[in-house]
């Protein structure tokens, strides 16, 4: 197809879409309608795999040991001390580490309302957790009935970041009163509005029906220099089966797949994106199908005048491209104001992310595109004998 001709066609597709503004502004708000549905719907999934991994993420650790009965961080199966002291026996781990996570009421020292908190406790040591804010409060973790709190929790549970500020801060949770030593900032999930960090052995005495020879999870720190694949293979090899060796990574992509296939939240993700590209497919289509229909007879013209089929689903589909491109940018920018929205609610990290544009506009221009290829079937009408 010659250079002229392609011009002439995308000039010929501009004009039958603004000639039916009314029609161009429908097919417009279900574009935009349905590129809102997949970026949020694909926002909020990406958001919940950040979100889950959070603590993980800062762990100053490449190995993991978890329970075979470990689900995601809020279900999981307790196993012995003791795997970390025979961790300590190979020689490319540079330290060991237990990590006990457990849920309490907290309750607002401002309103006294009580809202569940999700409390990580670790040994009082700085480097076990990439967090500045816990680092900087060792020596406070260390002291009894001491926690750190996370500033960036959901603000139901009190203003505590501006209390402390005004002195000393004395909280309550899980039935027992507890200083607040200082902040870090970690991050809500879905799973939880906030976070508490306090020392193993404040833990043991606060939750007298907890084993304290059973932890959640153990960290592995290895040497410089040490491979991770070799050293898990090498730890599995040599602790029973009532642990398993991980790597944080794969740690990362277990929690990730429990909340994408085992809980109803994946799916419904999904099917939002899928409801998106329907939607937008019969919109679509119903437009560029009566477009089609009504200027029947000036294709079936054009067919008369030596214009192949060829270039009039060409036509069709550089329509459908155009359709594309001009419904996706509103619907780009109000998706970043239900972003922004979304966040102020609900403090999960959701955040424009181009590769996420990027594979919805494709999704967007290939739903266009083939709804044009549908509507394309209209053309087969356009017979000039027929017509005239």
């Amino acid at each position: 197809m010659s250079k002229s001709v392609m011009t002439i066609g995308r000039s010929m597709a501009w004009r039958q879409l603004v000639k039916e503004k009314r029609r161009l502004m429908a097919a417009l708000a279900g574009i935009a309608f349905a590129v809102i549905l997949m970026l949020v719907q694909l926002g909020f999934e990406q958001a919940l795999f950040k979100s889950v991994g959070l603590l993980y993420r800062r762990m100053n650790a490449e190995l993991v040991l978890i329970s075979p009965k470990y689900r995601n961080a809020n279900s999981n199966s307790p196993f012995t001390l003791r795997r970390l002291d025979q961790a300590m026996g190979v020689r490319e781990v540079e330290w060991a580490a237990p990590m006990y996570l457990s849920g309490a009421p907290w309750t607002n020292p401002v309103d006294h309302i009580q809202r569940d908190i999700f409390i990580i406790a670790i040994p009082p040591q700085a480097g076990i957790l990439d967090l500045p804010g816990v680092n900087a409060h060792i020596a406070e973790l260390r002291r009894p009935s001491t926690v750190l709190f996370d500033s960036s929790s959901r603000p139901e549970f009190g203003p505590i970041a501006d209390l402390l500020t005004h002195g000393p801060l004395s909280v309550e949770f899980s039935g027992v009163t507890a200083r607040v030593g200082g902040t870090f900032q970690l991050g809500t999930s879905f799973a939880n509005d906030g976070n508490l960090i306090t020392s193993d052995a404040n833990l043991k005495t606060w939750k007298a029906d907890r084993d304290p020879s059973l932890m959640d999870i153990g960290m592995i720190k290895l040497k410089a220099g040490s491979d991770p694949q070799i050293v898990r293979k090498e730890l599995q090899a040599i602790l029973p089966n009532d642990v398993l060796v991980l790597t944080r990574e794969e740690l990362l992509e277990r929690e990730e797949t429990f909340w994408a296939s085992s809980t109803p939240i994946g799916f419904v993700f999904r099917l939002g994106l899928l409801m998106g590209l329907i939607v937008g497919s019969v919109v679509v289509y119903q437009i560029l199908y009566n477009d089609v229909s009504e200027h029947l007879a000036e294709y079936a013209t054009l067919k008369a005048m030596g214009y192949t089929d060829r270039f009039l689903f060409g036509l069709v589909i550089q329509e459908s491209l155009i359709l594309s491109i001009l419904g996706f940018l509103p619907g780009l920018v109000l998706s970043q104001v239900v972003y922004t929205i979304a966040y102020r609610a609900t403090l999960l990290p959701l955040r424009m992310d181009p590769i996420r544009v990027t594979v919805v506009y494709l999704l967007t221009a290939g739903m266009c595109v083939f709804s044009g290829a549908l509507a394309m079937r209209r053309l087969r009408l356009a017979d000039p004998a027929e017509i005239f």
